[in-house]
C-alpha cells in the first residue's frame, strides 16, 4: 500500500492512498482558503450516563447533490464543491468540513450540565473517483486495500492521546441519511469508548474472563455447526445472519479467528472479509434489482494501547427495510426502551439472502 499526505488551503489533512506509487506533483483543493473553525463540544447526560455531542456549525453542511455530480471535477455551485485531486490513486481520506468532533476543539461554553471539548476526529473516505461506484461493484484488490486503509488510520487516529476509539462507518443510501452521492465512508475517533461498543466490550469481557475465549468467536463455531444463516464462508472469513438479529436483513462478517483491530489482520483475512464484503453487498443489491441502503459499522478495540484478547474485529450491517414496501425505522419500543422487536425471523432472511446467486465472475 502506498499512501501520499497532503495539506489543503483550508488547513484540513488529505492521504491519498493506492495500490501504485502516488505522484508527488499531486496538489490538494479545497472549497475555500479560509481554515475550518469548527469547535464542537460534549455535554453530559445525568440519567443516560454518557455523553452528546453539540455541533451547530454542521446545520449548513452539503446535502444530496444531484446525481450527476462528481467531486472530482471543479464546479461553479459552491454548495458542492470538488474535495479531490485529479490523478492517479484509489482511495482518498479527508478530514470533514462539518466535524462532530475536533482535535482543536476548546473552550466549551458553560452549562448547568458538565461540558467538556469535543477532542475527538471525523474522517470522510472516498471508496473510488468512480462516482457511480458502489462498494459492491470494487473489485477485490480494491476492498483488500479499505481494510489496509481502515487500519492505517486506526494507527494514526490511535497514536493521538485524546482519542481511543476508532470506528469506521458507511451510511449507504437517502434512507440512511447519506449527504453525499459519491461512494464513501465514515471514521469517527472518540475521546471515550461510546455507549454500544463499550457494552459490547463489556459482555466480551465477562466471557472471556470466565471462558478464556472470546463470545463472538464462539457464536460463530454455533452459527457454523447450525449451518442455517451463513451468507460466506471460507477458512479465514465469515458472513451470516445472526440468530440475535435486531433487523431484517442485518448481517455480520468477520473474520473466523478473532483479531483485535484492523491492524491485526493478515493478508489472508483480508482477503477472506473482502470476499465476504463483495459477497454481501451484492446480495443486498440483488435482493430487489436496486442499490440496497444500510449502515455499515465495524467495531474493534480501543486505541489505549492496552492488550484486549477479547476483541474480535468485525462488521454489522443494520439495513433499515422491514419488507419491499415497508422502511423500518426505529419506534417506540427500540428508542424509548432500547429493547429491538423484530418482525421477520433471522433465519427467514437468511433464505432470502442465500438465494440471491452470486456468480464466481462477479467477484472479482
Amino acid at each position: 500500500m502506498y499512501s501520499h499526505k497532503l495539506l489543503k488551503p483550508d488547513g484540513r489533512e488529505l492521504t491519498l492512498y493506492s495500490r501504485y506509487p502516488i505522484s508527488s506533483e499531486i496538489q490538494a483543493p479545497s472549497p475555500s482558503k479560509e481554515p475550518i473553525a469548527a469547535n464542537p463540544h460534549l455535554r453530559w447526560h445525568p440519567l443516560r450516563g454518557e455523553w452528546v455531542a453539540y455541533a451547530s456549525h454542521r446545520q449548513g453542511r452539503t446535502f444530496m447533490p444531484p446525481p450527476e455530480y462528481n467531486p472530482l471535477a471543479p464546479t461553479s455551485d459552491s454548495n458542492f464543491p470538488t474535495e479531490l485531486p485529479p490523478g492517479q490513486y484509489d482511495m482518498a481520506v479527508f478530514d470533514n468540513r462539518f466535524p462532530s468532533m475536533a482535535l482543536g476543539a476548546h473552550e466549551p461554553p458553560v452549562s448547568i450540565v458538565e461540558t467538556i471539548p469535543a477532542n475527538g476526529a471525523c474522517e470522510v473516505v472516498v471508496f473510488t473517483q468512480d462516482p457511480q461506484a458502489y462498494l459492491s461493484s470494487l473489485e477485490l484488490n480494491r476492498l483488500e486495500l479499505l481494510l489496509e486503509v481502515w487500519g492505517d488510520r486506526t494507527r494514526i487516529l490511535g497514536e493521538n492521546p485524546h482519542i481511543q476509539y476508532v470506528l469506521p462507518f458507511e451510511n449507504k443510501g437517502v434512507e440512511m441519511g447519506v449527504t453525499l452521492s459519491h461512494p464513501h465512508g465514515q471514521i469517527y475517533a472518540y475521546p471515550f469508548v461510546p455507549p454500544v461498543p463499550a457494552r459490547m466490550l463489556e459482555m466480551q469481557q465477562g466471557y472471556y474472563l470466565e471462558h478464556q475465549r472470546g463470545v463472538l468467536q464462539d457464536l460463530i463455531q454455533k452459527e457454523i455447526a447450525d449451518n442455517q444463516r451463513i451468507l460466506y464462508q471460507d477458512e479465514y472469513a465469515i458472513a451470516f445472519v445472526p440468530a440475535c438479529a435486531r433487523y431484517p436483513y442485518e448481517v455480520w462478517i468477520a473474520p473466523i479467528l478473532p483479531v483485535a483491530t484492523f491492524r491485526d489482520l493478515t493478508q489472508k483475512q483480508r482477503q477472506g472479509l473482502a470476499l465476504a464484503l463483495k459477497t454481501v453487498t451484492l446480495k443486498y443489491d440483488g435482493l430487489w434489482n436496486r442499490p440496497f441502503p444500510y449502515l455499515m459499522a465495524w467495531f474493534q478495540a480501543p486505541t489505549d494501547g492496552k492488550p484486549h484478547p477479547e476483541a474480535h474485529l468485525h462488521a454489522q450491517f443494520y439495513p433499515p427495510y422491514r419488507t419491499k414496501e415497508r422502511l423500518k425505522y426505529l419506534a417506540g419500543t427500540e428508542l424509548a426502551a432500547g429493547m429491538f422487536a423484530n418482525d421477520a425471523l433471522p433465519e427467514e432472511k437468511a433464505k432470502e439472502l442465500q438465494a440471491v446467486v452470486v456468480k464466481p465472475e462477479m467477484l472479482v
